[in-house]
C-alpha cells in the first residue's frame, strides 16, 4: 500500500521534489491522506480520491478557495487534478503545524479555553458570510431526511431504554429546522478539526464535509463532542457568534438538532463496532439530562454558565 501511493506522489508535478511521506490515520473520511515534506521543508497535505470522485472533489476544492479567501488560518489549497496514472482524484493543502484544540483545551485554564472558543466563533461566522452562490442553494430541506434517518434509528435493534420522549421531541419540532436562509457550512466544526499552533493562533482543516444549509445545524456538535472536552470553549463559541446576543430561535432550533443527532448517532455508530456505540449511547444520556429530558431548550451547561457570568459581572460593579 505504502509503495501504492509513493508511486502516486511521484506522478503529481506539484510534489515531485519531496523528502518524506507518512500517511495520515485520524478522521473517518473516505480519503487516503499524506502529510508530505519536500525538499525544502514544506509540509502539505496530499488527499488522495477514487477517480470516480472527480466532479465531487472538484467542487470541494472551489468551496475550499471560496473559504481562503475568508482571511482566517486553514489548510490553503495549493493544487488540484488527477495522478498521472488516472485512478486518483488528488487534493493539495497546505498543513498547519500544531496540535489538535481537542487535546490542547484541558490544558489550559477555563478563561484560555472560553477565548478560543470565541475566536472559533468568530471563525464560523466569516464561514458562513461567505455569498452563496445561487447554483448551490439546496432545492430541498433536511427536514424529510432527518426524520428518515430517525425511523432508522427506531427500527433499529439499538435502541435507548427510555428514548420515548427525545424520538417524539423531534418528531414533534422538525419545523423548527430550516428557518434560517441556508449558507455555506464547514459541515463538521469542532475542536477536532480545530489545529492550536505554536504561536496561539486557530487553525481550520478538514472542510471535505462541507454543505449548504441551516446555519444553526453547525452548532449540535459542541453537545456531541465539545462540551465533554471544554464546556467553556463551547460557551465561547456561541456567545461570540451572536456578538453576546444569543436569540431563543437558536436555542429551540438546535434542541432539536441536538434530540435528533443524539439518537440516530447510536444508529450511525453500529458500522463501527460496539465501543463506538457505547459511546454514542453515553453521550445521549449526557444530552438527554443536559436538556432536562428535553423539557429545556437551553442546555444545562450554557445556563449554569450563563448565570456564573452573571453573578461576576455584578462582583465587578
Amino acid at each position: 500500500m505504502k509503495d501504492e501511493w509513493i508511486n502516486k506522489i511521484n506522478g503529481i508535478a506539484a510534489i515531485r521534489d519531496w523528502r518524506s511521506a507518512e500517511p495520515v490515520s485520524k478522521g473517518w473520511s473516505d480519503d487516503q491522506k499524506v502529510r508530505v515534506v519536500t525538499r525544502d521543508g514544506k509540509a502539505c497535505l496530499l488527499r488522495l480520491t477514487d477517480a470516480s470522485q472527480y466532479e465531487t472533489k472538484k467542487k470541494e476544492y472551489a468551496i475550499i478557495r471560496k473559504f481562503a479567501s475568508l482571511g482566517f488560518l486553514m489548510s490553503q489549497p495549493l493544487s488540484f487534478g488527477m495522478t498521472a496514472d488516472g485512478s486518483k482524484v488528488y487534493m493539495l493543502l497546505s498543513w498547519i503545524e500544531g496540535r489538535d484544540v481537542e487535546e490542547v483545551l484541558p490544558e489550559l485554564p477555563e478563561e484560555a479555553q472560553y477565548r478560543l472558543g470565541r475566536e472559533a466563533g468568530r471563525i464560523l461566522k466569516k464561514i458562513h458570510s461567505l455569498p452563496l452562490e445561487a447554483g448551490d442553494v439546496p432545492q430541498t430541506t433536511k427536514k424529510e431526511k432527518k426524520l428518515r434517518q430517525l425511523s432508522r434509528y427506531e427500527q433499529s435493534g439499538i435502541r435507548i431504554r427510555g428514548d420515548e420522549a427525545a424520538v417524539q421531541y423531534v418528531k414533534d419540532r422538525i419545523g423548527l429546522i430550516w428557518r434560517k436562509a441556508p449558507v455555506y457550512l464547514h459541515g463538521d466544526f469542532h475542536p477536532g478539526n480545530l489545529i492550536y499552533t505554536p504561536e496561539g493562533e486557530l487553525g481550520v482543516i478538514d472542510f471535505n464535509r462541507w454543505e449548504v444549509g441551516d446555519p444553526y445545524e453547525e452548532f449540535y456538535k459542541l453537545e456531541s463532542f465539545g462540551r465533554e472536552i471544554s464546556i467553556p470553549y463551547c460557551v465561547g463559541q456561541i456567545d461570540a457568534y451572536f456578538q453576546d446576543r444569543v436569540p431563543a430561535d437558536f436555542w429551540e432550533t438546535l434542541a432539536v438538532y441536538v434530540a435528533h443527532a443524539s439518537l440516530y448517532s447510536v444508529k450511525w455508530a453500529e458500522k463501527f463496532g460496539q465501543p463506538e456505540v457505547d459511546g454514542m449511547v453515553r453521550r445521549y444520556r449526557t444530552a438527554f439530562e443536559d436538556y432536562d429530558g428535553f423539557a429545556a431548550v437551553v442546555p444545562r451547561w450554557y445556563r449554569e454558565a450563563d448565570a456564573e457570568k452573571s453573578v461576576r459581572a455584578k462582583e465587578r460593579q
